[in-house]
This record gives structure tokens, sequence and C-alpha cells, in this order.
């Protein structure tokens, strides 16, 4: 019994010095713990790092906003203020069919089935959107994946809406006590109606990013300046309150785009497109471009062609058939025909190489191997003099006169600014060029052929003559104004002087006589009633598929209003219409009398 009372005692000191080794262990666990615990929060506040992460970017992640201040894009003015381009406010409906969404009060916010029917007659009513088509978005259904649709939207009728249309329809839905129709605004840019200058005026539409771009014309050209600088702003909230946390709103201000005014005059631009539509309508050409120009500045008051696209719509662009995407007044190159003559006879002029009494033999003139021909089959109209032959339009008088010059004609091409850009500003802009490697191309080049040019170097060269001599830029931005109201007025440039005052004004008395000659005027036509036309026609076979095409032509008229004291310099080109019984300048006066005649009344 001894020995087992030992055994017992023995244990029972065991067990306890067991605990205390296992209390100690513990306790210095908890404390090893507790240290651990200390020094990782330690860390953590010292460094304000988790596993590499920022405490403080997870804390802004959470609480900071920030937000895009977006500048407003300048609009584009005609000459007198007048708004063509502007940004807008537009509106696109959409309907919520969720049953679960009601307010606080268990109102119905969704488009309830009693509705449908009505829903669909204002739309068709103000939108035109087809009633089945609506009564087929508000029925319930399932996407892809199996999911309830709850919102729809109603295709393209249905989006783009002005403010007038939005109001329309929320009245309509207001009387009839329809719920669950919403509108969501967005930003549009919005254009002026219809054709109007539309390759000169341009759009923009949005980038890879989401940004708006210009394409094409002014907008293009002037982005930098139409589309501002947008801002920023960033703010913490009070993660208990959800406010603004006091000292930290940071901004960085937007800055809205300029504005541009343009030197077009909206009533003259919606004449010019009124005409060029009838005559592409009723002709079919292959294309038309047409400008008005102030003489005395240089400043484009109407230009347009066809094919053309609307501006609000974009409708033309889209179209296989007849979509150009090139301005054809800034980018395409032609011979221009016998337009040029009035710059080989003032250069023969200002060199003293041509006497407007001097006679010559018509009908065709030799240059080296080759026979060039008047333009009836060589026929010509016997002897007359230069002034007779330029009214007339004869290649052979000008050759004779180039023959004279081989040289400083060259040269005086290049001070009419041919073969190489106006400058004009918009992109794309051609140079064109002059052929002079033979002695036939060089001649070819007095009445046009054998010459590449661009309808912005056809009206430059021009304002030479009826300009006193002084050769104006063409242009088509009057000022621009920056947000803060700051003005840049683009000021009539004067670009060379190829001819002196005399030469231009006898020039001016020249192709007075092509409207007024009754024997050797070639543009009658041209002529208005009370006023002193001066005008210079042109009928150019073109270069296609490597050979001139025979009996295909490039018709053009140059006229200049009134003679004595010109205001306006009117340039068009008629690419292979279907003459249909009449003449060409019967198709291009209708278009240029008209304009020009109503440019003069508005002028005075």
């Amino acid at each position: 019994m001894k020995k087992i009372k030992e055994i017992i005692v023995k244990r029972n000191l065991s067990t306890i010095k067991n605990r205390k080794r296992v209390g100690i262990i513990v306790l210095f666990l908890t404390i090893l713990i507790f240290l651990l615990f200390t020094f990782r929060l330690s860390y953590i506040l010292i460094t304000g790092k988790v596993a590499g992460t920022s405490l403080s970017e997870k804390s802004k992640e959470l609480y900071e906003v920030h937000e895009t201040l977006e500048a407003k894009r300048g609009s584009i003015f005609d000459k007198d203020g007048n708004v063509l381009v502007e940004d807008s406010s537009a509106f696109s409906l959409y309907a919520i069919l969720d049953e679960n969404y009601t307010d606080l009060e268990g109102k119905k916010l969704y488009v309830q089935e009693k509705d449908w029917n009505s829903i669909a007659e204002i739309f068709e009513k103000f939108v035109k959107i087809d009633k089945n088509m609506t009564l087929k978005q508000l029925k319930p259904s399932v996407n892809e994946q199996g999911e309830t649709i709850t919102t729809v939207e109603f295709g393209s009728n249905g989006k783009n809406l002005d403010f007038e249309t939005k109001r329309k329809i929320q009245e309509e839905l207001d009387k009839k006590k329809i719920s669950g129709i919403y509108f969501k605004e967005e930003k549009k840019r919005a254009y002026q109606v219809g054709n109007f200058a539309s390759y000169f005026i341009g759009y923009t539409q949005e980038d890879d990013k989401g940004n708006e771009k210009g394409v094409m014309g002014i907008e293009e050209a002037y982005d930098s300046k139409l589309s501002g600088k947008d801002g920023s702003r960033s703010y913490e909230k009070n993660s208990a309150l959800g406010d603004v946390k006091p000292g930290s709103v940071k901004e960085k201000k937007k800055v809205d785009g300029s504005d541009v005014y343009t030197t077009l005059d909206s009533n003259l631009q919606f004449y010019l497109e009124e005409l060029l539509g009838e005559a592409a309508e009723k002709y079919q050409p292959e294309h038309i471009t047409a400008t008005l120009m102030e003489a005395k500045t240089g400043n484009i008051l109407a230009t347009s062609q066809r094919p053309s696209f609307e501006l609000d719509t974009r409708k033309g662009l889209d179209d296989p058939e007849t979509a150009r995407w090139s301005n054809i007044l800034v980018e395409d190159i032609y011979e221009p025909g016998s337009t040029m003559k009035s710059m080989m006879v003032a250069s023969a002029l200002e060199e003293n190489k041509f006497n407007e009494t001097e006679q010559f033999t018509s009908g065709t003139i030799k240059i080296d191997d080759t026979t060039i021909s008047d333009w009836n089959n060589g026929v010509g109209e016997g002897d007359m003099t230069f002034r007779q032959g330029f009214a007339w339009s004869s290649n052979v008088g000008m050759v004779t006169l180039h023959e004279r010059m081989p040289d400083l004609w060259q040269e005086y091409l290049k001070k009419f600014g041919f073969g190489q850009s106006t400058n004009f500003g918009l992109a794309g802009e051609a140079a064109g060029e002059i052929q002079n490697k033979t002695t036939v191309d060089r001649a070819m080049t007095s009445y046009g052929q054998g010459i590449s040019v661009t309808h912005l170097q056809m009206l430059q060269a021009y304002t030479a003559i009826a300009n006193g001599g002084k050769m104006l830029k063409p242009n088509i931005i009057s000022k621009t104004v920056s947000a803060d109201g700051e003005e840049k007025v683009i000021q009539p440039e004067v670009v060379g002087t190829p001819i002196s005052s005399e030469t231009a004004r006898k020039v001016l008395d020249y192709m007075k006589d092509v409207t007024v000659d009754p024997k050797y005027g070639m543009g009658k036509e041209y002529a208005i009633e009370g006023l002193n036309v001066s005008a210079k026609t042109g009928t150019a076979e073109f270069f296609e598929n490597g050979i001139y095409q025979q009996q295909e032509y490039l018709h053009s008229v140059v006229t200049i209003t009134p003679t004595e004291n010109p205001e306006y310099i009117f340039y068009m080109t008629l690419k292979r219409p279907v003459l249909q019984g009449v003449s060409a300048n019967t198709i291009i006066s209708d278009v240029a009398n008209k304009l020009v005649s109503r440019a003069m009344v508005a002028r005075d």
C-alpha cells in the first residue's frame, strides 16, 4: 500500500508539472502572437501597406471620386453670326419593364400592359416608329443568356430627338397617365439641315477612345481649336457620412473650344444648293462644283459640289453609287480647258506680246509633228484679231501667243499659283501639275490642256484679273473666337501680283466680249440685263484610263461681275452631263446668272 501511495503522489506531482509546462508554453505563445500582431499592426500603421498594397490608395478608390469636366466643342457660324453647327442636347427613348420598379409608396413606375397600344400610337405620331415594332419591344422577353429583359429602346427613330419632340411626347404621356417611358439625355453635334457646303463644313465622330474628332472640312482642319480641353475634378467622400471631405477637392478647369466664323452667306449658300440640286437631278453629271467669291477679299460666300451629302443626317455618304469621300473643290485635279486662256492673254499683254488688233489665221497650227486644232474640228473662222480670237476661244490664237514666250509662260503659270497648293487650310488639298516635257505639252497648256489644276487654284488666279493685278488667297474663315472672347480676325491675304492693274483692266474688257460680241462671243448666255459681265467659258477633254476621252467633256465657266468694278467671281465646272438637247452653257448659266443676280441685289 505504501508503494501504491508513493506512485500516486509521483503521478500527481508529474501532472502538476505538466500543467505548469503547458501553461508556460501557452503563455509564451500568447505573448509571441501578441508581439507579432503588435509588430504587424505597427508596420501597417507606419508604412500604410498590406501585402505591398497601399491602404491609402485603396481607401481613395473607395472614397475618392474622379469626374471629367467635358469641354464644350466650339460652334461654327456663317458670316452674319447664324449658327451652322453647334453642340446641343438630344434625347433617346427607353422603357422600363421591370415590375419591381416602384417608389416607396408602391406607385408603379414601369410600363403597364394596359398602356401598350397608347404608347405605340404616341410613338408613331411623333417619331414615326412603327406600331408593331413598339409593341414587340414592350412585350416581355429574355436575352441570349435567358435573363429577363427589363429595359428596352426603340431603334434609330427613338434616338436623337430634339427638346421640342421630347416635350410633346412627355405631354401626351402625362395626359394619359402612362408610366415607364423615360428619356436619356445625350450630347449631340447639331448641323445645318440638308446639303450646306457639306464637304467644307465636315462632321464629327467618336474615335476608339470615345473622343469626338472632326472628320473632313472645317471640323477636321480646326479640330484642335474647336475641341478645347477637358478639365477634371476629384474629391474624397467622408466614409461615415458620404459627403465631401473638407479640403479634398482638386479641380482643373476645362477650356471650352473656340467658335469658328466662316465667310459663308447662308442665303446665297441655300440658293446655290437648290440650283445645283436641280441641275444634278435633271442632267445627271458625273459631278458639279461651284463657288461664289468676293473679288476684293477672296472670301467664299457660297460653295458646293454634287454628289454631296446632308450635313444633319449624312445621307449620301453611305450610298455606294454616289458617295465621294473627297472634297472635289479642294482635292480633285483636272485639266481646265479654255478658262486658262485668260491667264495666257494676261501674260502676253504683260510682256507686250499681245496686240488686240493684230490678226492671225484660225483653224489649225502645227507644233513639231502635232497639229493643234480649233474647237470646230479645225475649220476655224478665217482671219481674226487676237482679241476676237480670245472671245471665240481659239486654241490656234493661244498657241501663237505661246510661241512668242514659251519660257516666260512657264514662269507666269507659277506666278498665277499653278503647280502649288493655295494653302487654303483644309486637309488633302492638291497641287496639280504642269506638263512641260515636250514642246507640244507646253503649247497645250496655253489653252488649258496638259496642265492639271484645282478649283481653288482657278479662283485664286482669277482674283488677279478681278482685283487690279493683286492675287488673293481663297478664304472661308473670317475669324475665330476663343472661350474667353479673344478674337483672331482673318484678313484678306495678297499672295502675289502676277500682272499690272492695266493688264487686269484690259483682260476684263476682253472677257466682256465673250458675253456681248455678236459674232465671236462664245458665252452670250452669261449676259445679265443691267450689268456688264466678264466671262470665260471652257470645254476640256479629260484624261482618263490613259487616253483623252473623245466627245466627253468637262465644261466650265468663270464670270466676273460687274466688269467695271468687280464684286463677285463665280466659277463652276460640270463633268460629263446628259445634255438632253441643250448646251452646257445653258445649264451652267442658269446657275451662274441666278446666283450672281441674287448676290448683287443683296449687296445693294
